[in-house]
């Protein structure tokens, strides 16, 4: 009894809301799990924020629906000088939410505001030369000219410039800070202006009328954007429950949802389900440099005595698209190559672990119970195929912070992980492949992959790139190092009433383009 309370309890803030707005059907509510963290873009923040900022500002390039980069405040831009100097020629006819004209002066000062070591801007080093990028100079010859030079070529520039944690590197009004620099606003160029937030509640943003779009149809966060309805308010509600009475009841119009989630809501008759893989990936992580899994043969038997499509569906509500590719199938690089993989096959198993000479040693697998991943599902699952084939495998759970600390020093035999979304190839390769003496993090150290990753960190042709990421894919197939078995789901669940709401590769809330239906 007093759980029912306590549920209803939560639900009244909803509930008042709801009927408060019902006169306004032009105001979308979006469940975040957590309230942001900050209005600055890139700087105190977290994926709700970036959802958020997303709606508000704009950078020069942005992400396409496939991971590669196309326009945003740029409309073209040109390279040359080997790829050292990039000369983005602005687009016209492009205001601030406070009315101001977007110039290259704009730029420059969006530049040296996100580039000043006071702003704390999470991407400052990305940038400062740290790392394989240095921007040594940024110029405007004319008011819709930018000049950016960077001391050598860097093929990941443009990708870095919008990532979503960068805060698309926006372009910002100087009137987002008071005079002396201390920040306010957000006074950006996007779909939607920031509007009123209060704290631990909600935040909204507001349509912008004179917005701007891009020509043609909805493209990632680039293509063709248009503000739908008056206001979308993101409320905050950490509890999944609460969420998913909200959306029956009408209190709540979209939200996130785990597959479990939305195996809960698929038969209410009041919500629709929208799902697409993201570039998460969710897989069992082997340690090539310990004792017993060093044998190629062994790690090969663990392959062909693990039926991946089956832990990809198990795991996941029967909603994943199993891959056991390091890239998602939304991703441009993700061809016929990528849609082969590993070969569950018992038989194959038994004579490897006669060739690989095991002996029945036992294999450690080490996994958290987070919610917001399928680790444990996966390692209970891989333990009980693995021990079918005769291998003596066993889960051992671990708190998050633990299980981590593991991973970045090494210390395991084999770990059900989960992978951050990346976008180029270049960066999810990066993410697993590496000199194992130096960064003991580094999953797969082969001096012929790390050779083939360090390629691809300075390629920006397609042409050039597939090849390198089929060979890398064939490689990682054969020798083991990881099985990844299905990428993250970007599942939304919305009111029937809620019209162009869709998942895709980016695990992110776009809600332009987005209306209600009456």
């Amino acid at each position: 009894m007093k759980n029912i309370f306590t549920g209803v309890a939560s639900l009244l803030p909803l509930l008042v809301m709801m009927s408060a707005q019902a006169a306004s059907p032009g105001v979308i509510r979006y469940a975040l799990n957590q309230d942001i963290r900050s209005s600055q873009p890139g700087v105190n923040r977290d994926g709700n924020t970036d959802d958020v900022m997303l709606h508000v500002v704009e950078g020069l390039v942005g992400y396409k629906n496939d991971g590669t980069i196309g326009p945003m405040l740029a409309s073209s831009w040109e390279r040359s000088e080997g790829g050292k100097t990039y000369r983005f020629h602005l687009r016209e006819g492009v205001t601030f939410h406070n009315g101001d004209p977007m110039t290259s002066q704009d730029v420059l000062w969006s530049w040296q505001h996100w580039n000043d070591p006071k702003t704390q801007w999470r991407c400052l080093r990305e940038f400062d030369g740290s790392g394989p990028i240095h921007v040594t100079s940024v110029t405007a010859p004319d008011a819709k000219t930018v000049v950016m030079q960077l001391e050598k070529p860097a093929a990941l520039f443009l990708d870095t410039l919008a990532r979503a944690d960068c805060g698309s590197t926006a372009i910002i009004s100087p009137k987002s800070v008071d005079a002396s620099g201390k920040w306010i606003a957000p006074i950006g160029t996007g779909p939607f202006r920031f509007g009123e937030w209060k704290r631990g509640e909600y935040v909204s943003v507001m349509r912008f009328a004179n917005y701007r779009s891009l020509p043609g149809k909805p493209d990632g966060v680039v293509g063709g954007k248009k503000a739908m309805v008056d206001e979308v308010r993101f409320i905050t509600i950490p509890d999944s429950a609460t969420v998913k009475a909200g959306l029956s009841s009408g209190a709540v119009d979209i939200s996130q949802v785990s597959p479990i989630e939305a195996g809960d809501l698929k038969n209410d008759a009041n919500v629709d389900i929208a799902s697409a893989p993201n570039s998460q990936r969710h897989g069992i992580l082997i340690q090539t440099d310990d004792p017993l899994l060093k044998n190629v043969k062994l790690r090969q038997a663990i392959a062909a005595a693990i039926d991946s499509q089956q832990i990809a569906l198990g795991t996941s509500q029967g909603m994943a698209a199993p891959s056991n590719a390091n890239l998602s199938p939304s991703s441009a690089f993700y061809g016929d190559v990528e849609k082969q993989g590993f070969k569950y096959d018992p038989t194959r198993a038994t004579q490897l672990l006669k060739e690989a000479g095991y002996k029945g040693e036992t294999i450690e697998i080490i996994a958290n119970k987070r919610a917001s991943v399928p680790s444990f599902d996966m390692a209970i699952i891989t333990q009980a195929m693995l021990q079918a084939a005769g291998i003596n495998a066993k889960v051992t759970t671990m708190e998050w912070a633990t299980q981590l600390e593991r991973y970045q020093s090494g210390r395991y035999q084999m770990m059900a992980f989960t992978y951050s979304a990346r976008y180029n190839p270049a960066l999810a390769f990066e993410q697993i492949v590496g000199d194992k003496k130096q960064e003991k993090r580094k999953v797969w150290g082969d001096a012929q992959a790390i050779a083939l990753t360090e390629q691809l960190a300075g390629l920006d042709d397609k042409t050039k790139i597939q090849p390198i990421v089929d060979r890398l894919h064939t490689m990682m197939i054969e020798q083991v190092p990881v099985m990844f078995f299905y990428p993250g789901m970007d599942i939304m669940a919305h009111r029937k009433t809620i019209v162009g709401d869709k998942s895709w590769l980016a695990h992110a809330a776009r809600l332009w383009n987005v209306g209600i239906q009456p």
